[in-house]
């Protein structure tokens, strides 16, 4: 897991290219973007969201085998829980389509991230991430969430 601020995407040009395009698409958002998918390019896209955040998301923490997230709420702040997969036990099992496994029982290791307000956090296949809590009260977001698929 990477957690930064916006102002540093020029740090993850050399690590990613895909990776810095999905930054740089988050970067020039406008907070007026429309709800919906955009293609950045062959091997990224960016989901434009909105919903209230929770104070426990039920499903626990989502990995992906295929995509790295990038994920930024462009308005508002939310909490994501994060720990490494390894030992986790199975939740809800692999969704191929969607290319996601829920878990629980997060290790020692689980920590919080707060995104939003410049600061994105980037999950890797080995990141579990538990997203949509509240960080202060319940709110609506808008978020991007940029999927680059490995």
């Amino acid at each position: 897991m990477i957690l930064d601020k916006i102002q540093h995407i020029e740090t993850y040009k050399g690590v990613s290219p895909d990776i810095y395009k999905g930054l740089q698409f988050i970067a020039s958002a406008d907070k007026d973007i429309k709800l919906g998918e955009y293609t950045i390019s062959e091997k990224v896209k960016a989901f434009v969201t909105e919903y209230e955040t929770v104070e426990n998301f039920e499903r626990g923490f989502e990995a992906h085998k295929h995509e790295i997230d990038i994920q930024y709420p462009i308005s508002g702040y939310e909490r994501i829980k994060w720990s490494p997969i390894d030992n986790m036990e199975i939740n809800i099992p692999y969704d191929e389509k969607k290319d996601r496994t829920f878990y629980k029982s997060p290790s020692e290791q689980m920590t919080e991230v707060v995104i939003g307000n410049e600061y994105f956090a980037i999950f890797f296949p080995q990141d579990g991430h538990g997203p949509q809590h509240y960080f202060k009260e319940k709110e609506l977001i808008k978020k991007i969430t940029v999927k680059v698929y490995i």
